[in-house]
């Protein structure tokens, strides 16, 4: 019998870090419910309003990435880097965590190295085909770096790779009976064709910018949009809430039924979002943002259009493409039938459980 351990996990900035850690929290508070779990984030991300929200405390470091250009915050970045070194050596120091987990993000960078220097057992949980600074920069010092793509051992030492998958929300797995609940939450009219637009938790500027080109288009052909536009945009288009069967949303808190609801889905490719879609199953149309390092969305889409799973447009495809796509997608049944076939094939809908296994190993070695 393990004692109740004690845990630190730490990843944020997007929903993308965030979510996959609270999905492990759960895992691991409904095998050891006496456990101790703390998170740590960056001060001022969303991960200090979402990690309460779903009951776990947190700790915020002054912390931030670099920016791609010169700015003030760049020229603070060394003082906040030591000042987020000095605040998780002390966090470590009291709470004594049995091992420490990083999803990704800037925080999981400072508090992961002063584990490796406390020689407390360290997991990396990586979402992307390509790592982000902070995972490639922690890998060295890691015991498990548990990820979601082949290949992996390009950026990773190979002894330390588990291939798991993303952690995806545990009520994603059977939308299939959720159905009539989606219509009947979102008020959709079941007659028509339903499209779920999702540009991640922040928004996604150029598709919100085409939906909004494309409104008379889905009026016109009896298309109701379910538009989740993001919290940085909500404000801008929120005017075309409830109108011509629009509902737009700054952030969707029932994801399983929106998904439920859809015929159809529009999304970024960010790893999380890729995830979730392999195990909802629906006809998708990936619109991967270009403004991410290495283009990692493009990689991400592709291993799942290459497997004919999803169609993708780049954004610079979009006003010459989107419509037609858009009508094959809602429109082809045997296209429907073929994607979503091929999607469900590429789902590791257990990653969550077996990431938490080989945490479970590292706390039994301790």
């Amino acid at each position: 019998m393990i004692k109740q351990p004690k845990i630190i996990l730490s990843g944020g900035g997007t929903g993308g870090h965030i979510y996959p850690a609270i999905s492990i929290a759960n895992e691991l508070k409904s095998r050891y419910p006496e456990a101790s779990i703390l998170f740590v984030g960056a001060k001022d991300r969303m991960e200090m309003q979402k990690v309460p929200e779903a009951g776990y405390p947190i700790e915020g470091l002054w912390i931030s990435g670099i920016q791609r250009k010169l700015s003030l915050s760049n020229l603070m970045f060394p003082f906040k880097l030591i000042s987020s070194l000095w605040k998780s050596k002390k966090i470590i120091k009291k709470f004594q965590p049995d091992v420490v987990i990083g999803t990704g993000g800037f925080a999981s960078g400072p508090l992961l190295k002063m584990a490796n220097s406390a020689n407390i057992p360290t997991v990396l949980q990586e979402q992307n085909s390509f790592p982000g600074i902070t995972n490639k920069w922690l890998a060295k010092g890691a015991d498990k770096i548990c990820v979601a793509y082949d290949d992996m051992d390009r950026f990773f030492p190979e002894d330390k790779i588990i291939k798991t998958g993303n952690p995806v929300r545990q009520d994603l797995l059977e939308i299939d009976s959720k159905r009539n609940e989606g219509l009947i939450t979102y008020n959709l009219d079941p007659e028509k064709k339903t499209i779920l637009v999702i540009g991640g938790s922040l928004g996604a500027r150029r598709i919100n910018q085409l939906i909004e080109k494309e409104l008379t288009f889905f009026d016109k052909n009896e298309i109701q949009v379910l538009w989740q536009c993001g919290k940085l945009y909500y404000e801008e288009y929120k005017k075309y809430d409830s109108t011509k069967g629009v509902q737009v949303h700054q952030f969707l808190n029932t994801m399983d039924l929106a998904y439920a609801a859809a015929d159809v889905i529009v999304s970024r490719a960010g790893a999380s979002s890729v995830s979730e879609l392999c195990i909802v199953a629906k006809p998708t149309l990936f619109i991967p943002s270009p403004n991410v390092a290495e283009d990692h969305q493009t990689k991400n889409a592709n291993a799942i259009v290459s497997q004919n799973g999803a169609k993708m447009l780049q954004e610079s495809e979009l006003d010459e493409k989107f419509e037609k796509t858009i009508t094959q997608l809602l429109s082809s049944e045997a296209m429907q039938i073929k994607l979503t076939h091929a999607i469900k094939k590429l789902a590791l809908p257990d990653a969550t459980k077996d990431i938490v296994n080989e945490i479970e190993l590292l706390i039994r070695r301790n």
